[in-house]
Parts: structure tokens; C-alpha cells; sequence
């Protein structure tokens, strides 16, 4: 029994050594689990704010630098999405902001590989659209159709595109007056949804036609571009005429598939009866006697084949230029001692050469070799959008760049040149329109 009181203490102490390590223990569990709690509310919070801090620096790089990409909405295929904007907002965005000054280099590298670009765009504009005066959502007004269509932006980018939808006999028409003997054409072309199962009729159609509605008229001629990506399709060149049929109907060899899904620029050249057909850099298409009658097909018409699948692929253009000329500078440069280009593009704004306007700028390079005592002033000349000072600067960084172009790609000698800039103080037509804005935006070229 002596032994059994304390077995008894030694028993009731263990217990209560026990009961209060299990409520400690259970304290420190409990304080534990709401660090834990809190811990992953904290991570949670900082996962939010990393991603909200992401997502805002994205939306400043779109406002403050549109011409950098963030994400932009896609659809289940991974594809951007046209992104509608509300009626409200402002239509009249001119297709030449003029930001203080822009000290952006050229990029050489596109310049270098622009540089036997031999493209020479008209230099009397006709007609020009970027559908900036045009509501989003509505047909653009400067355009005819028997089918739809509508303009929209595609993602972030302020930039306007006309979608076009496929359809059997439907067709585009830009308010082209009459095309004459010589004349270019020139557009931009952004595909949505293209992949390999796009069909191999599936094709951006090209008409110059002597009908003026929606037909493709009694004599006419199509260039057929494919978006078929599973093999090269190649690029059909079609013409007809009355009485005597399709003499010419080919499909010339050209592997486009990865120019076509990353907007390409497409070139046309009509001199009398020879048509030629760039796409970027590169001529695929050069027929000396396609045109049966110069002047005679005067209408341009777009249309997209039906062999898409609906909702799926999608087509857009922008940047519609039409103009007349598109002959040799060369010799005009020499016999008359100056010519004036709108057929120099630059970035919006900016002193930035557009790669595709390298077929002048060579040919001025070849002027410049062929004769070693001409020295050349080149003039800028800008719209009258922004202020005079700002557009005085502008005009001269784009003589500038120009100049830098001929002595850094075609190592011409700097001491025959001289850049100045006029601003918009001598226009050759009025501002108040789209068209007579494009005509003032030129490069001068004259000889001293």
C-alpha cells in the first residue's frame, strides 16, 4: 500500500504533464495554422499585386509606346481579336501625329535587306485610306460593296483595318475616279486564324477590271494571293479578255506562307501593258503584256475567296495607296534637275524610313554614281498637323534619315549632300483632306 500512493501521484502527474503538453501543443498547432493562413494570404496578395503591377506596365507601354507589343485579347486559337470601340469616340485621328521629336535610329537592318527593293510607287497620289475618318464598327465611307464589312483595331493598336469577308462575287471597290496608264498600288494585309488546315482556295483576289460595279467585266485581270500554310500554293495571275478569252492564265511559283501571317505589304506596278507584284522585299510577279489595252481596265476591286470557315479566319487591309506615275526617277532627276516623292514613308511622326520606300532612295544612289559631280539637296516637307516648330524639326530629321540612308547603304559621299527641313510652309494641296494631307508629306530631291 505504501508504494501504491505514490504510483498513484507518479501516474496523476504524467496525466496532467500530458493533458497540458496536448493543450500547448494544440495552442501552438492553432497559432501555427493561422501564420500558415496568413502566410498564403500574403503570398496570394503579392501574386495579385505582381500580376496587377504587369498587367498596368502593359497598358502604360500601349499609351505611352504603341508601337511596343504587350498581350493582346486572343481568342481559343491563340488568335488577337478585333477589338470594337465605342461609337463615341473620336473618328478624325489624322494619319500623321507629330510628337516633339523623335531620335529613334534607323533600323539597318530592314534597310539593308530593303536594299535592291526596286519598287518605285507613283508619285500623284489618287487615292489613300487608313480609315481614320471612319467609325469603328461602320463600311468605310470611301469604299464600295455588294457584300459587308467593317472597320475595327486589332488589339491595343490605335491602327484602323477594313476587315473583308469572303464571299461568291462580293467585292470591294475604293473610290478610284479612273486608273491610268501608270499607276501603283500599294496596301497592307493582316491574317487571323490561318494555319494548316486553311483551304488551298483560299485567296485575297486582285481585280483591275473595266467594270465599275460588281462584275469582274468583259476584260479584266485578277492576282490571286493564297493563305494556305500546309504547302506553297503559289500566287495565280489571270487576265481576260473579251472575245479572246484568258490568254494568260498561270500560277507562278512563290512559297509566301510565312510573309502572309505576319502583315505583309503588298506592291503592284502597272506601266502600260506590264504588270509586276512585290510582296515586302521581293518581286514574284513581273508579265511585260498582261494589259491587253492600256487605260482600259480603270476600276480596282478586292474580293476573298469563300473557302474559309466561318468565324475562324479572318482577313483585314489598311493603308490603301493609290497613285499615279511609278516610271524611272532616275532620268526625270537628271534631265530636270528635281523631283518631289510622296513614295518615301516614314513611321508616324517619327524621322523612321519605311523599309519599302528603299526603291527611291536607290535610285537616287545610282544617280549619285553614275554622275560624280552632282550634289544633291534633299527637302522635307510634313503635313500641318501638329505645330509649325515641331513639323520644321520633323521635316528636317526626315531629310536627315534619308540622307544618312544613301551614305550608310549605298556609301554615298556625305560631303554631296545637304538635308533641310520646310515644315509644312509650302504644301502642294490642302490639309483639310486625307489625301491632300499624303500629298504634302514628300521628299524633295534637287540638284545644286
Amino acid at each position: 500500500m505504501k508504494n501504491t500512493v505514490p504510483t498513484i501521484r507518479l501516474i496523476l502527474l504524467f496525466c496532467c504533464c500530458f493533458i497540458f503538453s496536448v493543450n500547448v501543443n494544440g495552442q501552438i498547432l492553432k497559432k501555427l495554422g493561422k501564420r500558415a493562413e496568413k502566410a498564403a494570404e500574403r503570398a496570394v496578395e503579392r501574386r495579385v499585386e505582381k500580376e496587377t503591377t504587369k498587367k498596368t506596365e502593359e497598358v502604360l507601354d500601349s499609351i505611352l509606346e504603341p508601337g511596343k507589343k504587350g498581350e493582346e485579347p486572343t481568342d481559343k486559337q491563340g488568335n488577337p481579336v478585333p477589338q470594337k470601340e465605342d461609337r463615341t469616340s473620336n473618328p478624325n485621328t489624322t494619319s500623321e501625329s507629330h510628337p516633339a521629336t523623335d531620335d529613334s535610329e534607323l533600323d539597318s537592318n530592314s534597310l539593308e535587306i530593303y536594299s535592291k527593293y526596286d519598287f518605285i510607287p507613283g508619285d500623284k497620289l489618287l487615292f489613300f485610306d487608313d480609315f481614320k475618318n471612319d467609325f469603328i464598327g461602320d463600311f468605310p465611307a470611301k469604299w464600295n460593296t455588294n457584300g459587308s464589312g467593317e472597320v475595327v483595331t486589332i488589339g491595343d493598336s490605335p491602327e484602323r483595318w477594313m476587315q473583308v469577308l469572303p464571299g461568291y462575287n462580293t467585292y470591294y471597290i475604293p473610290d478610284v475616279t479612273a486608273l491610268p496608264k501608270d499607276y501603283t498600288i500599294e496596301f497592307d494585309v493582316l491574317a487571323i486564324g490561318i494555319d494548316a488546315k486553311t483551304s488551298s482556295s483560299a485567296v485575297l483576289n486582285i481585280f483591275l477590271t473595266d467594270d465599275q460595279l460588281f462584275k469582274k467585266g468583259k476584260n479584266h485581270i485578277r492576282a490571286a494571293i493564297p493563305f494556305c500554310q500546309y504547302t506553297p500554293i503559289g500566287i495565280r495571275m489571270k487576265n481576260f479578255i473579251k472575245n479572246m478569252g484568258g490568254p494568260i492564265n498561270n500560277v507562278v511559283d512563290a512559297d509566301i506562307r510565312e510573309a502572309i501571317v505576319n502583315r505583309p505589304h503588298v506592291s503592284i506596278a502597272v506601266n502600260q501593258q506590264r504588270l509586276r507584284l512585290w510582296i515586302n522585299q521581293k518581286k514574284y510577279i513581273d508579265i511585260p503584256r498582261i494589259v491587253e489595252t492600256p487605260g482600259l481596265l480603270s476600276t480596282l476591286k478586292f474580293g476573298l475567296s469563300t473557302a474559309f470557315k466561318d468565324g475562324k479566319e479572318k482577313v483585314f487591309i489598311t493603308n490603301l495607296k493609290v497613285a499615279e506615275g511609278g516610271v524611272d526617277l532616275r532620268r526625270k532627276l537628271l534631265s530636270e534637275g528635281k523631283i518631289s516623292t510622296n513614295g518615301i514613308l516614314f513611321d508616324s511622326g517619327s524621322a523612321n524610313i519605311k523599309p519599302q520606300s528603299m526603291g527611291i532612295i536607290r535610285q537616287i544612289s545610282q544617280v549619285l554614281q553614275q554622275d560624280a559631280s552632282i550634289q544633291l539637296k534633299i527637302v522635307g516637307h510634313t503635313d500641318s498637323d501638329g505645330t509649325e516648330e515641331v513639323n520644321k524639326t520633323l521635316s528636317k530629321k526626315r531629310a536627315e534619315a534619308v540622307m544618312k540612308t544613301l551614305i550608310t547603304v549605298y556609301n554615298q559621299s556625305a560631303d554631296r549632300l545637304l538635308a533641310e527641313g520646310m515644315g509644312e510652309n509650302q504644301p502642294v494641296d490642302s490639309n483639310s483632306s486625307e489625301e491632300g494631307k499624303a500629298r504634302n508629306r514628300r521628299v524633295e530631291f534637287i540638284k545644286q
